[in-house]
């Protein structure tokens, strides 16, 4: 059924295993010890900049990140690259503009960059709904495309294994963000990484070594396979010639990748200014490693599988590493081959694992921090309590994202994943640039940055083709297309800096009052001078 030797199989359910057992020992050994919210939330500090660039990266490189471009590159090759491009080009801008800014300005959750400058409960209620509307939708994609990644890979086709699977892997991410914390799961993340980067290179040595390490050898081969001929490699293929929705796809992304919630509280991890940024230097390094080596493991799918097997597997191209790593070893596999396949599937599983925690821990960091220890809680929380419920919100996310993913798993919902980044792009974007930036920017225009951004690009969604309208969409039996885009960030990322435009300059005596704690706050937030 799945190509694989049941001796890979019976290998990559013990390297799972094996995974499993030393991920959950390491978040034991390295998570708070005690109820203290700097340790849970922040981990003390206490990560290197290499350390917390591998962890940025690890977050930033999610499983749907992997597969995704992997799948995108072997199927439409040239509009496939440029997104890549974009994913790179996001945590580059992230390194330059804003990093050293959120580190200043930031303590625990993105509620507390926001409330440096515009205390009120209004504002953490806002940005922790916000925050969900980014994020939890990518949990729910992540998790309902594992079941059936799994049950590729260790050849179950049942539902039952599907649904179990699904079922398991979200009570680990549970288990990994209640227990460990912030430094368990960035723990985690730096092994994931470095698993991760270790199998793409092998697999994409072995690519490069079948066609003599040759790029347009490698290239002709891959647009042959990928029976587009030179279309492939020329743009539109993917948006079917439509260039304003690829210039809005690439837009979305580059906004809107790097300022997700899970990737901004690792800047708070740092221990100063001057780290933050080596961190960034980090992470910008592997990450641009590891698209170079799925561009290559992508057009080598497209070259030695073929558009039809790869379609075979997966019509979006998700198993398309599995498939090329198995290609590329022969039908006689020998047992270093068997090995390092069983490292492709564990960095694989790895990465699954990894990015639902890290986003989980986000999640429910700002459930506890930001909705109820101070948005709708009139006094004081310990912080004892606010680590209860922290670790109680890790479970609820974790058991609602659950939920969800086993019911839709039968859907094709690349719908959520790009809603995540048009939340992204259109509301957390402008409120950031907006928030470290503009000195005159008030309560009033955050409030309507956040709010018009992501009601926007919700409703944007809804109409676009990703929900209905077409074979690959998530009502494929209907018809409700009214938005001519793929994704939102054309008209929804405008929306958002101009809702936070209007929203400040139509509230004029608030802005003074703004101006002078801006003022107050501006040494720290850009220079990282301390507070009076």
């Amino acid at each position: 059924m799945t190509g694989f030797s049941s001796e890979a199989q019976t290998m990559s359910l013990i390297a799972f295993i094996t995974v499993i057992t030393v991920t959950l020992l390491l978040c034991v050994m390295t998570g708070p010890d005690r109820d203290d919210l700097g340790e849970f939330y922040t981990g003390y500090r206490s990560l290197s900049p290499v350390q917390s660039g591998l962890a940025i990266a690890g977050d930033y490189i999610s499983a749907g990140t992997v597969l995704g471009t992997i799948g995108v590159i072997s199927l439409v090759g040239y509009d496939g690259l440029t997104l890549a491009l974009s994913t790179v080009l996001s945590l580059v801008l992230m390194m330059f503009l804003l990093a050293e800014p959120l580190r200043n300005a930031g303590r625990f959750t993105m509620g507390d960059i926001f409330t440096r400058r515009t205390p009120g409960p209004a504002v953490r209620i806002t940005v922790s709904a916000v925050t969900l509307a980014a994020l939890l939708p990518l949990v729910i994609f992540q998790l309902a495309g594992a079941g059936d990644l799994l049950a590729v890979v260790l050849g179950f086709d049942a539902d039952g294994f599907k649904t179990g699977a699904i079922v398991f892997l979200g009570v680990l991410m549970i288990a990994y963000a209640a227990i460990g914390g912030m430094k368990g799961t960035a723990f985690i993340q730096i092994v994931k990484t470095v698993v991760l980067l270790g199998a793409a290179t092998a697999i994409s040595i072995l690519i490069m070594n079948k066609f003599d390490f040759s790029v347009p050898t490698l290239l002709d081969a891959a647009k042959r396979g990928s029976g587009l001929g030179d279309a492939y490699l020329t743009s539109g293929v993917q948006f079917g010639g439509n260039e304003v929705d690829m210039i809005s796809a690439q837009l979305t992304v580059v906004l809107g990748a790097a300022v997700l919630p899970h990737i901004t509280m690792r800047m708070f991890t740092s221990r100063s200014a001057s780290a933050v940024r080596r961190s960034m230097s980090w992470a910008v390094s592997t990450v641009v490693v590891t698209c170079v080596l799925l561009t290559v493991i992508g057009f080598g799918a497209a070259a030695i599988v073929g558009r039809q097997g790869l379609m075979a597997g997966d019509p979006q191209g998700k198993t398309a590493f599995l498939m090329v790593s198995r290609a590329v070893m022969g039908a006689e596999a020998t047992t270093f081959e068997t090995l390092l396949f069983t490292g492709v599937t564990t960095a694989v599983f790895l990465t699954l694992l990894a990015s639902v925690a890290g986003i989980t821990l986000a999640c429910a960091n700002t459930l506890a921090h930001d909705l109820v220890a101070h948005g709708l809680r009139k006094s004081t929380v310990q912080p004892t309590t606010e680590m209860a419920i922290a670790r109680a919100a890790a479970a609820g996310v974790g058991l609602v994202a659950l939920v969800l993913a086993a019911s839709a798993r039968h859907w094709n919902l690349q719908a959520l994943v790009t809603l995540s980044f048009c939340v992204g792009a259109s509301a957390v974007a402008p409120a950031l640039v907006y928030s470290l930036f503009w000195r005159r920017y008030t309560r009033t225009g955050l409030l309507c940055t956040l709010i018009v951004g992501s009601v926007s690009a919700i409703v944007l969604m809804t109409g676009s083709k990703l929900v209905s309208g077409s074979p690959h969409s998530v009502f494929p039996d209907y018809d409700f297309n009214w938005f001519p885009f793929t994704t939102t960030g054309l008209v929804s990322v405008p929306l958002g800096f101009l809702a936070g435009w209007l929203g400040t300059i139509r509230s004029p005596r608030e802005a003074s009052a703004q101006d002078e704690r801006y003022e107050s706050v501006e040494p720290t937030i850009l220079a990282g001078v301390p507070g009076p």
